[in-house]
């Protein structure tokens, strides 16, 4: 039985037929599910978030702005860059139910495909990373976010670096940019890695031409004017919200109300605490626990971090658990992670605790702060593979 337990996790098509069966049945979910009502009693999709994307490359080609409130259409601003409302065209073509479905397995199969490519992982790690992550990739599908798109392109960063393919793994970060400004964290993986001026090169090309390509359906003055809306959105958007992050669980906790870019500034100053260790840059290990700093990071000090964006902390909880070693603290950091960040929000625990407790006190963010301290505790002190054993299996 447990040999037979292990293959299916191992098999990569059992985990493949699984997540197209997840994407399927949170798409269907949503578009049959009952709809929402806000002030003034408008009645909206119960899909809302695909809507405000889709009707996004409309206004595009209308040549609106695509920051303003369009409530006859949806609930809530569009967040993202004119460059990602063009990309949105493709499935804006589509009826919701095949748009919405396409856009969802896009998110899914990044994040798979992204995973399976890591190297030095055996399939049975891939798998289990891939299951350990799955009630947060359902999250982020129920909401048609796009968190699972981003973790999936910083991971394919990741491993085209490792492949020495730095034109390719820019694109895949500016292009993560394009859609989550916080997607320009994975730049920080380029310092484990030569070339850096290429690197950099690379970057500016992709970012120019990525940011152009609105100029397709409009001029260039529409789009600058576009580009400044969409700063001018960021900078009001960032005033009024706290999220699931490092400052939600200040003010919660400790009535703690410090100016978020400060905590922010304090966040980029531990993050880079490890990397002054130069003469790791070259260890694998070293290199995959930065990947998954990143992806913690970009949750815990994103003041618009919800519930769906915790796909990305708990894919760098998740890669951080598989490397590491099976200690008491290790497990005990990754159960609470997997109770308190996965598990809080669901049925699994009454109605009174996800309430009262799990939300008022962001339950969700504490485990992941935990691990994110540990992993920078692991960077500091981690030694070169031919000093202690390697942790990694061969795949």
């Amino acid at each position: 039985m447990k040999k037979q337990i292990i293959g299916l996790i191992s098999n990569r098509r059992v985990i493949l037929l699984l997540y197209i069966i997840f994407v399927l049945v949170a798409s269907y979910q949503s578009y049959i599910g009952k709809t929402s009502f806000y002030d003034g009693g408008k009645e909206y999709t119960a899909y809302n978030n695909y809507i405000i994307f889709e009707k996004s490359f409309g206004h595009l080609i209308n040549h609106q702005d695509l920051y303003a409130y369009y409530p006859d259409e949806h609930w809530d601003l569009y967040k993202y860059t004119p460059t990602f409302s063009m990309f949105f065209g493709i499935f804006s073509i589509f009826p919701d139910l095949i748009g919405l479905s396409l856009w969802n397995l896009l998110n899914a199969l990044i994040l798979l495909f992204g995973v399976y490519y890591l190297p030095k992982f055996s399939e049975l790690q891939k798998g289990l990373i891939l299951l350990l992550i799955s009630i947060e990739l359902v999250t982020s599908l129920q909401n048609e976010q796009s968190n699972g798109l981003i973790a999936g392109l910083l991971i394919f960063s990741f491993v085209l670096l490792e492949k020495d393919k730095p034109f390719w793994a820019t694109l895949l970060i500016v292009l993560s940019a394009y859609v989550k400004l916080f997607g320009v964290v994975g730049f920080a993986l380029f310092l484990f890695y030569p070339h850096k001026m290429k690197a950099v090169g690379y970057s500016l090309f992709w970012t120019i031409i990525l940011g152009l390509i609105p100029l397709l359906v409009i001029d260039l003055n529409h789009n600058i004017m576009l580009y400044n809306s969409y700063l001018s959105m960021l900078v009001n958007d960032h005033s009024i919200s706290v999220g699931y992050s490092v400052m939600s669980w200040m003010e919660t906790w400790f009535n703690l109300k410090i100016n978020k870019n400060l905590v922010v500034l304090a966040g980029v100053l531990l993050f880079l605490l490890p990397f002054y260790r130069f003469k790791m840059y070259k260890e694998f290990n070293f290199k995959l626990l930065a990947l998954s700093s990143i992806l913690l990071w970009i949750v815990l000090f994103n003041h618009k971090a919800e519930s769906p964006s915790f796909i990305l902390a708990m894919t760098g909880v998740a890669i951080w658990f598989m490397q590491s070693e099976k200690n008491i603290l290790n497990i005990s950091l990754f159960v609470l992670a997997f109770i308190f960040t996965s598990l809080s929000p669901t049925d699994v625990f009454p109605r009174w605790f996800r309430e009262e407790i799990a939300k008022p006190y962001v339950l969700k963010v504490v485990p992941c702060m935990l691990i994110w301290l540990k992993i920078l505790y692991d960077l500091m002190v981690m030694k070169k593979s031919g000093e202690s054993k390697a942790v990694l299996e061969n795949s």
